[in-house]
């Protein structure tokens, strides 16, 4: 049977959760970029929360708190200043991100009150959404236009971002207790390392060992995960493919991350039978990936619609 506890209501406090019995923190906390408009993401959290994980972690435990690009040196900031210790940033990279930009040579235009040309139009079709094909006939139709004016000419094409292709996960640890090495601290507590091992990226078929002491089960993970393979002629990287819109029927959150992804850091983090924490826990991705791993997790989500979706995930297992 999965080993969960998890609770609907605000994770600030972190009640039920005991001092010094979490093995790892893995999360993906509001990002406060106001996310499609989402009331929950106006904001980062308070730092109280990661003075509360602190709190409750093991001495030498690590934690993986996924950030956004813009606001990443806020949240870093929150972490340290919580008394964590930064050790790395893990990027996941992937090629088809949206740029979140316009065209400003339009807008341009209509502070001129001049009206931008028509040259064509196309259906708009959202995300990755099932039945591409049916939705692309029944997407809303918009215009393509074309700047008019010769200033907005003289900027045509221009925007404000480009486009993202990468996501920032900040890797941290709670320091080891104090005149404890980290070996003395693993006996005590049984944190304190990565777990490298199980993390491991195996030879490719025919693929011949690298190094002056190859390992037998492969490479050890870097801190780039890729959702795309880019020929490089050295892409030995933890591939992992991006959420599908909706590919659960039941499971409609915004920000949804892939189990295989959650998997990879509760690998990384932890070992079977050590106990998980999401603060933020959402529709449950990271429960899931604990509980398919024989990992214990606990989890908050305070917005009762995602923590029916994520109690029905767990449940299934």
């Amino acid at each position: 049977m999965p080993d969960f506890k998890i609770y609907n209501k605000n994770c600030y406090g972190l009640t039920g959760i005991s001092k010094h019995t979490i093995d790892a923190l893995i999360t993906d906390p509001p990002y406060g970029i106001s996310y499609q408009n989402n009331e929950w993401d106006k904001a980062l959290p308070d730092k109280k929360i990661w003075m509360d994980c602190l709190t409750v972690l093991k001495p030498g435990a690590f934690g993986a708190v996924f950030s956004s690009v813009r606001l990443m040196h806020r949240m870093m900031v929150n972490l340290e200043d919580s008394g964590f210790i930064i050790k790395d940033v893990l990027f996941w990279s992937y090629l088809n991100g949206m740029p979140k930009s316009r065209d400003v040579a339009l807008d341009i235009d209509k502070e001129l009150g001049v009206a931008s040309k028509k040259v064509g139009a196309y259906k708009y079709v959202q995300g990755y959404k099932k039945h591409g094909a049916e939705n692309y006939k029944t997407g809303k139709e918009k215009h393509i236009l074309s700047p008019a004016s010769e200033i907005g000419v003289q900027y045509k094409g221009s925007g404000l971002g480009i486009k993202p292709a990468y996501e920032p996960i900040i890797l941290i640890q709670k320091p080891l207790e104090k005149k404890l090495s980290v070996a003395q601290n693993i006996i005590k507590y049984g944190t304190g390392a990565l777990n490298l091992e199980e993390t491991r990226l195996p030879y490719e078929k025919g693929e011949g060992k690298v190094g002056h002491n190859p390992h037998p089960k492969g490479r050890v993970a870097a801190n780039i995960i890729r959702t795309d393979a880019i020929d490089d002629g050295y892409d030995k990287f933890f591939m992992v493919p991006k959420v599908r819109q909706h590919a659960e029927d039941f499971n409609h959150h915004p920000t949804l991350k892939p189990v295989a992804l959650m998997q990879h850091l509760v690998k990384l983090l932890s070992r079977e039978n050590q106990m998980v924490l999401d603060p933020f826990m959402g529709s449950g991705s990271t429960g899931l990936a604990c509980v398919t791993l024989h990992r214990k997790f606990a989890g908050f989500e305070i917005d009762k619609t995602y923590f029916n979706i994520a109690k029905k995930r767990l449940k299934k297992g």
